[in-house]
Order: C-alpha cells, then sequence, then structure tokens
C-alpha cells in the first residue's frame, strides 16, 4: 500500500456549516457526511498542492527540457527500443 503523506490515521472532531439540502440528500443517500467531508478535502488539498509543487519547479522543468531539446538524453545510445 503506498503512504499517503497528507493523512495521518486519527480523526478530529470539527465544526462544519453545509448546505442543508445537500445534508439531507446525503443523508437520504446513505452517505457518511464525515468520510464525504474527508475525502474532498483530501482531493483539493492533493490538488492544491499539486498545482503549488508545478508552480514552484515550473523553471526547473522547462530548463531540463530544454537541455535534453538541445543535446538528446544523456543515455540513448544503450536503449534497446
Amino acid at each position: 500500500m503506498k503512504h499517503d503523506p497528507i493523512a495521518s490515521g486519527t480523526r478530529k472532531p470539527v465544526n462544519l456549516s453545509l448546505d442543508t439540502g445537500v445534508v439531507a440528500a446525503a443523508r437520504e443517500a446513505g452517505i457518511n457526511l464525515s468520510r464525504a467531508c474527508e475525502a474532498a478535502l483530501h482531493r483539493a488539498t492533493k490538488t492544491e498542492r499539486d498545482r503549488k509543487w508545478r508552480e514552484d519547479n515550473r523553471e526547473w522543468a522547462e530548463s531540463v527540457n530544454r537541455w535534453v531539446e538541445e543535446k538528446g538524453l544523456p543515455l540513448a545510445k544503450y536503449r534497446l527500443f
């Protein structure tokens, strides 16, 4: 199983304000509100971390791509395909 750097494995009670219609529909559908909110927050957090990493490392990635375009892959002669 892959390690999840976001999840701690422990739970913390928190207060949330949610739309009453959404809560009613989720309860009617048998959806666990805590797990659904946790999953949505997990996705949003991962998406934002990924976006920030791409932003922070954009110049580095562009420079690596330029280097490969100019000089080619360093071990290309050893490729078997």
